[in-house]
């Protein structure tokens, strides 16, 4: 363990010794570190913040009821493209998923069962995966059956939905792309088949 020598002087006084050398050290620091120092080191930095605010990209809001969404051209994993025209006229349910969530799956039968509930009517099903591997969502979509057209996220529909609170996620757009309802996680049965409301 170290001991500091303190010579002949007395312990007391060569600790008060110590200590007042210590104090001169930090008054020239603080000498130096003087209030107008401080205030253009904090000018600079705010500075730095508003700058990388300005030219940071912003995460896009969260998609909510009476929020307006413009679905362009969507590439599906089988190879067709879903148009605006395709949906004229029609309330869409768009679909959160991925392949690895057991309450994603659930809802995705759920969702199946509306689909032939619907058949004829003014109702679309939407599946967007989130699959980080397309590979396992086109695996998930060939073992299961999805009787909906399944796409995968794209950068212009993640801006467009937004920032999201989990999955599954489930929106009804209006035939103007209004949002008329957000689900967040599972729903229970009854109030997906429900949704065969908007078929009508």
């Amino acid at each position: 363990m170290f001991k500091p020598n303190l010579g002949e002087e007395s312990r007391p006084g060569k600790l008060r010794a110590v200590f007042f050398s210590y104090d001169e050290d930090m008054k020239h620091i603080l000498n130096r570190w003087s209030l107008p120092n401080l205030r253009n080191i904090a000018i600079r930095l705010l500075m730095a913040v508003v700058i990388l605010g300005v030219a940071a990209p912003s995460p896009a809001q969260a998609l909510n009821v009476g929020d307006t969404i413009k679905l362009g051209s969507i590439t599906l994993m089988d190879g067709k493209v879903l148009t605006p025209a395709d949906l004229v006229g029609k309330h869409v349910v768009i679909q959160i998923w991925a392949s690895w969530c057991p309450y994603c799956h659930r809802q995705n039968q759920n969702l199946m069962q509306l689909v032939r509930d619907t058949k004829g009517g003014n109702l679309v099903v939407l599946g967007v995966s989130v699959d980080k591997d397309p590979k396992a969502a086109a695996q998930y979509v060939q073992k299961h059956g999805l009787n909906f057209p399944v796409a995968m996220i794209t950068p212009e529909l993640d801006r467009a939905i937004g920032k999201r609170k989990g999955i599954p996620e489930l929106y009804v757009l209006d035939p103007k792309g209004k949002v008329l309802q957000k689900d967040t996680g599972e729903m229970i049965d009854l109030d997906v088949f429900e949704l065969d409301r908007f078929s009508k």
